[in-house]
């Protein structure tokens, strides 16, 4: 697919044969159901994917979806339907649904797509889309990836390695006139080794993309970097100990265990939560959540970031959030809906899976700013403690912000020392109660790779994290000993 020939306002509706006046004329009708707003979300995708495990291509598919979601508003009510045959027929079908779900009949209105915008900057402006390179050329450096990886250690046993990429066509087509659309790359190579010794078998995984070229991967040699971290990963945890369990000082390396943040507190400062007043950060705006240390962002601006967008899912431009200042909430993560009922500004955080789902708030690019402190301070000041470098899964309740989380990389702290490989340790704690424990901050913002993939009610959407090294006093770790 040509990227000169692409435009989405005019790729989508010549692809399905839909021109303005279609569309003006279905958003008229679902005004007529007297809805404060509503909107057309056209999509279409092209989705590759290959795995090789065990030296040999295991799976690779190529898939192409499209489909139209029509959102009908009124007061706080939505109404939402969607078709995967994108013909005026099921369009006009899913705008009378979502008109039955919102409201009941009212006037007639008229709408004017006169809004013909395009996104002030493109974050991701590539020569060439991953999808468009040759699956050759992906074979080869999965092939390249795997025989790096055994020959790094004799105990590296198996490698699984993985490349999925992404071209995404959207446009929005709202009733209050606008109509923009955007291009949405995204790739993410992946690299898990399996170690053994003896009877005991230990895996480790890294990995990186974001909305880039192909050739990202080669630059700076990131596709070795990635094999060497998961190899490594997968060998100090063959070497490590059971975690002892209590409470210690922690320290969190700087990058992915920024997730910890997305989870446990990032979730809790999304508009919808707090409406409903479901979450722990709700009426806080204006009070003291966090030590004065901490200052977290929302940034969807950042270019090539797997978390970016030109603009959200409801057409609104990206934006750069503050969330918390000098340990102060200062706002929330809002979507069209949301903002309205709280009558507080968009901030491009309006986000959906696919035209199969409505949007709803969602986060983009989430980390916290950079402090004072050194890494080697940082360390320094702990006497007995953890760090955790890498995590693997967790859990969070949003209602009162209790989380779990489990490192998959992490260390004991010994005298200001990092010393002991452990295996086992999980983190467990309370969003709000940890971030007033946070008492160092280092001085080195790293963001992550590029593999996030943030899950809310049964959609998923790529995001980013990122920390910089940071100390929390105090903390619960669960061990096995």
């Amino acid at each position: 697919m040509s990227k000169e020939t692409i435009s989405p306002e005019i790729f989508l509706p010549d692809k399905f044969g839909i021109d303005n006046l279609t569309m003006e004329k279905t958003l008229a009708g679902l005004l007529s159901r007297k809805v404060d707003y509503a909107d057309i979300y056209l999509e279409y995708v092209t989705s590759e994917s290959l795995n090789l495990e065990e030296g040999l291509v295991k799976t690779a598919s190529r898939n192409i979806t499209q489909g139209v979601g029509v959102r009908a508003i009124a007061g706080d009510k939505t109404g939402y339907a969607y078709s995967d045959d994108v013909s005026l027929q099921h369009i006009q079908v899913a705008a009378r649904t979502a008109g039955y779900i919102a409201e009941q009949s009212g006037d007639n209105l008229t709408v004017s797509l006169n809004k013909m915008n395009k996104p002030a900057l493109n974050l991701y402006p590539l020569d060439i889309y991953p999808t468009d390179v040759a699956v050759e050329a992906k074979v080869r450096l999965l092939d390249k990836i795997d025989k790096m990886a055994r020959n790094y250690d004799s105990r590296i046993k198996n490698v699984i390695a993985s490349f999925t990429s992404q071209y995404k066509v959207i446009l929005i087509v709202t009733s209050e006139g606008l109509i923009i659309g955007d291009i949405q790359p995204l790739c993410r190579l992946n690299v898990t080794c399996i170690a053994e010794s003896g009877e005991n078998r230990q895996v480790g995984s890294f990995g990186g993309g974001g909305r880039v070229e192909f050739s990202y991967f080669f630059d700076e040699n990131r596709y070795a970097l990635y094999t060497r971290r998961a190899a490594k990963q997968a060998l100090i945890n063959l070497d490590a100990v059971d975690t002892p369990a209590g409470t210690m000082d922690i320290v969190l390396g700087s990058g992915w265990p920024g997730i910890l943040l997305h989870e446990a507190v990032g979730h809790g400062l999304e508009a919808d939560f707090n409406r409903k007043r479901t979450s722990a950060f709700t009426d806080m705006i204006g009070k003291k959540v966090a030590s004065d240390i901490c200052t977290v962002v929302d940034d969807g601006t950042i270019p090539g970031r797997r978390g970016s967008i030109n603009v959200d899912d409801e057409g609104t431009v990206a934006s750069r959030t503050i969330l918390i200042e000098n340990g102060i909430l200062r706002g929330y993560l809002q979507d069209r809906l949301n903002a309205k009922l709280m009558k507080m500004p968009l901030t491009g955080n309006g986000r959906r899976e696919s035209y199969a789902h409505p949007p709803m708030p969602r986060m983009t690019n989430t980390f916290m700013l950079e402090g004072n402190s050194t890494p080697v301070d940082i360390i320094r000041s702990v006497s007995r403690g953890l760090y955790a470098v890498s995590f693997g899964g967790g859990q969070v309740d949003i209602t009162n912000g209790k989380f779990v989380f489990t490192a998959s990389e992490a260390y004991l702290i010994e005298d200001g020392k990092v010393t002991t490989p452990v295996r086992g340790a999980t983190l467990i704690g309370n969003g709000p109660d940890v971030l007033k424990k946070v008492s160092m901050v280092g001085n080195d913002l790293e963001l992550d790779t590029g593999i996030g993939t943030c899950g809310k009610d049964g959609q998923s959407v790529p995001v980013g994290v990122g920390m910089p090294t940071v100390r929390i006093d105090g903390m619960t770790v669960g061990g096995t000993v």
